[in-house]
Parts: structure tokens; C-alpha cells; sequence
């Protein structure tokens, strides 16, 4: 058990992690970037997450009919200026994160219609069969 111990550490290294190329072993690179929508998708999401408590709040004190009419203006007025308007969940596009294609998505998976296709056709997915009848 100590010996194994000792070999541990040396699969935990960074340099050994990013030297690796895994193009040698088979693996063909088919898409080798991450579409700008994407990476516009993921800080949306990020921002939603931060700000999804102090939103839920405040969208309740402006919708909720028992409060008088100048509380729930304050909470409307505070939500245009505080809160970006990105983070509504509304802005969020069910994106794929492999071709980053919006539409044809299927939202389970955050892939789309094309991939998800290919890899249940190559058995890549588990739990996943093609329909044969």
C-alpha cells in the first residue's frame, strides 16, 4: 500500500496533464474550438446563477398583489438597476456545447439533434438506444 502511495502523486501532475497528446492514440480532433456563442451561453448561465436569489426575491415583491403599489415599484426599480438583464432565465438558449448550434437542441443533454445522433448511433452514450421496431 505504500508503494502505491508513492506512485500516485505522479499521475497527479500538471505538466504530465498538459504534455499529453491524445491525437497519437486514435482520437481524431473533429471540432478544435469553442463557438463565441458558447462561451456568451456560459457566462449567461453564470450570471443567472449569481444573481438568482436576489432576482426571485425581488420579481416576487413586484408581482405579489397584496403589497401596496409603491413597494412593488421600488422592487421593479431596484431590479432595472441593479440586477443585469442577462441574467433572466428567458436570455438563456438551450445551446449545444459541442457545435454550439441553437436550435435542434435536445435540453437533456445540451447537445444537438446531429450529435446526439452520432454518438447513440456509435453506442457512446449510456442508456441510450436507437429506436428499432
Amino acid at each position: 500500500m505504500a508503494t502505491m502511495m508513492c506512485i500516485l502523486p505522479l499521475f497527479n501532475r500538471s505538466s504530465l496533464l498538459c504534455a499529453t497528446n491524445l491525437l497519437g492514440y486514435g482520437l481524431q480532433e473533429v471540432r478544435n474550438y469553442v463557438g463565441c456563442r458558447v462561451i456568451r451561453d456560459q457566462k449567461r448561465r453564470r450570471w443567472a446563477k449569481e444573481y438568482a436569489e436576489e432576482r426571485l426575491r425581488l420579481v416576487a415583491l413586484k408581482r405579489n398583489d397584496i403589497l401596496p403599489i409603491e413597494i412593488k415599484e421600488l422592487a421593479g426599480k431596484q431590479i432595472t438597476e441593479t440586477i443585469p438583464r442577462q441574467t433572466a432565465l428567458r436570455q438563456l438558449t438551450p445551446r449545444c456545447i459541442v457545435t454550439s448550434r441553437g436550435r435542434g437542441t435536445i435540453q437533456r443533454w445540451r447537445i444537438s439533434r446531429f450529435i446526439f445522433r452520432h454518438l447513440v448511433d456509435y453506442n457512446k452514450m449510456a442508456g441510450v438506444q436507437r429506436a428499432m421496431w
